[in-house]
């Protein structure tokens, strides 16, 4: 939305130009200045409408099972061809995307998808599920103190029943390669804080399913490892994350290597807890996912 006003004097001569944007952004400008903050103005909606249009390359759609519900966004390939296997990546948010809008997980990671560079060289469908606001990808156990907002720490359990969410997560993946032609030796997850704890998790979960998976600030049980063997790993986090501390994949690096898997990881010495900026900005990332075959 772009709102515009115009002011003048008693004598009809434009004295000032007031404007209000979706942005919230107000101002006033003299007749001299109101060409160029105009310019910058539409080349900011340009951009905006731009990038809305791009995200809508996602297609809505939902997945109910047993009365439950998982909105999820779907992306195909360029020149999509129903008679072709394609790869398929999931992509799991974080806590804070938790929703059924079937919007807020694309808060993250979307544009690394949409890339020229990636969507030429990598043809995939990319699935971005939602996780319900009462539940959580992981079934970690989280205890807080002060309230129950206060500062996290976590627990990773070995064992145990997958939550609502992880449930329908795994339902989709059934789903997903029974509606469309998939590579099954070319599946991939990945996913960022509570997502990276489920990328852990749903690898575990679905044996023998995913090449390779990508956690980014995420963690996990070290117990597990030997669950998660089959699959190749790049690990992601900040050294500064004072949200779900680095140590946890300190920890699943060294159990992932005693377990003898393919595993590397990348840590980022001045990043906080969005060590998906710098992870996301690796050149080799793409080249690497699709490298990996099970």
């Amino acid at each position: 939305m772009f709102e515009i006003a115009f002011a003048r004097n008693r004598r009809g001569v434009l004295r000032e130009i007031y404007y209000k944007t979706t942005f919230g952004l107000k101002a006033t400008m003299t007749p001299l200045h109101h060409f160029r903050h105009l310019i910058v103005l539409f080349l900011l909606l340009a951009s905006s409408a731009t990038s809305a249009q791009d995200k809508d390359l996602y297609k809505k759609q939902w997945l109910i099972q047993s009365g439950d519900t998982l909105p999820y966004r779907i992306l195909f390939p360029l020149n999509y061809d129903s008679a072709n296997a394609y790869p398929v990546v999931f992509f799991l948010h974080g806590s804070g995307e938790r929703g059924k809008d079937n919007e807020k997980q694309l808060t993250h990671g979307w544009k690394f998808f949409l890339q020229d560079s990636f969507r030429g060289k990598h043809p995939a469908i990319i699935i971005f599920p939602q996780c319900a606001e009462s539940s959580y990808w992981s079934n970690v156990q989280i205890i807080t103190e002060g309230s129950n907002t206060g500062k996290h720490q976590h627990y990773f359990v070995k064992e145990g029943l997958p939550s609502k969410s992880m449930s329908l997560l795994m339902g989709l993946v059934d789903n997903i390669q029974d509606r469309y032609k998939i590579d099954k030796h070319s599946m991939y997850v990945g996913g960022l804080s509570m997502g990276g704890m489920g990328t852990f998790e749903l690898v575990r979960r679905k044996p023998g399913v995913f090449a390779a998976a990508f956690p980014i600030c995420g963690g996990a049980n070290p117990a597990t490892a030997k669950q998660l063997s089959k699959t190749s790993w790049w690990l992601f986090h900040g050294l500064k994350d004072n949200v779900v501390r680095p140590e946890f994949t300190f920890e699943m690096e060294a159990a992932l290597k005693k377990a003898k898997a393919k595993v590397k990881a990348t840590y980022y010495p001045n990043a906080n807890h969005n060590s998906w900026d710098p992870a996301f900005a690796e050149a080799g990332l793409a080249d690497w996912l699709f490298a990996q075959k099970r």
